[in-house]
């Protein structure tokens, strides 16, 4: 039996992540009810505690052992990282050209950092899965990608940013300190407090986006303070869109021809396309909060709306590639992840 036609609300509450949504609705609280003085200094402070906890968990739920076991395809994470750190800069620096005639030089900022922020972990693997394709190959490219973008994301930035948004080597030190350090500090007491992260995942997910909603707010009430909504036109912005939609196309047909040209099979493809074209928006917030403090606002909106349009346009893409393999008698569902 056909299912009946969904309406336009139900296709737009589908096609709108809700936690895209509230990130969205910070922005604008931000922009009427910015933080400022004593409060703006104790949120901001809140936010920084806020982002060591988050990568605190982050290393406490990471499988050391999954990890190393996935060295084995090498050459798979070899080809996403050529995209996530390579072909993503060498895109971004293209579209740097396009200042000032559509883009201002704090968004041209957003769209670079956008370029050197890691994959996703949660997103990619839901929507491998989804797709039928190597699951386990998605975990550990998304977490390769996440570990080793702790290093290369400062050092990248600092290359194609440099002085244009007060980034400093002191920048990068940070992202060390208030964020490999609580990682790494996960890693270590995984042991002990893995069980309880283990057993109270709703609760710890929900502290996650909070944490991240948070600076968000922090991020766009400096800028707000700073005449943000001054430099972002309407005409800036949709052209800013554009050029995020541009970019996930042109992606996702290298890593899609790539893949192919390199003889992986048709799993290991799914999970290149995904892994390869995708933004962490979990990990790329907290780093621009580090990496450029008051300067973060427009940096970080950039990052946002391909976050939103990724999700989109790969959940489509991912949909269709499970109908069109007709090996699998037993669909593969799987919620496409907010974050990450």
């Amino acid at each position: 039996m056909t299912p009946p036609p969904r309406s336009w609300p139900d296709r737009l509450r589908r096609a709108v992540d809700p936690y895209v949504a509230a990130l969205l609705a910070t922005v604008v609280l931000a922009a009427l009810l910015p933080a400022s003085g004593r409060a703006g200094g104790a949120i901001g402070g809140a936010a920084d505690l806020a982002i060591g906890l988050l990568f605190f968990l982050y290393g406490a739920r990471l499988s050391t052992r999954q990890a190393v076991d996935g060295l084995r395809q090498w050459k798979l994470h070899l080809v996403v990282g050529a995209s996530t750190f390579a072909l993503f800069p060498l895109l971004g620096l293209a579209a740097s050209g396009l200042v000032p005639f559509a883009l201002t030089e704090g968004l041209c900022t957003g769209l670079l950092f956008l370029c050197v922020v890691p994959s996703t972990v949660q997103s990619s693997i839901a929507l491998t899965s989804t797709a039928r394709g190597n699951v386990p190959a998605a975990i550990c490219a998304g977490t390769y990608s996440s570990l080793f973008g702790m290093a290369a994301t400062p050092l990248l930035a600092a290359w194609l940013i440099g002085s244009t948004a007060q980034f400093s080597a002191r920048g990068a030190m940070a992202v060390a300190v208030e964020l490999l350090l609580p990682f790494l500090a996960g890693q270590l007491l995984r042991r002990w407090v893995a069980g309880f992260v283990g057993r109270h995942k709703r609760a710890i997910g929900l502290l996650d986006r909070g944490a991240i909603l948070l600076v968000v707010y922090t991020a766009f009430s400096r800028g707000v303070s700073e005449g943000i909504w001054q430099q972002v036109t309407p005409v800036r912005l949709a052209a800013l869109v554009c050029l995020c939609g541009a970019l996930l196309a042109v992606v996702l047909g290298v890593t899609s021809f790539a893949a192919r040209r390199l003889g992986f099979g048709r799993q290991d493809r799914i999970a290149i396309v995904f892994c390869g074209s995708n933004k962490s928006l979990a990990t790329g917030l907290p780093m621009a909060a580090v990496l450029f403090g008051a300067s973060a606002g427009p940096v970080i909106l950039p990052l946002m709306l391909y976050h939103q349009i990724q999700l989109m346009v790969c959940a489509v893409i991912a949909g269709r590639w499970s109908r069109d393999d007709r090996t699998e008698t037993v669909p593969a569902t799987v919620e496409v992840a907010a974050v990450r």
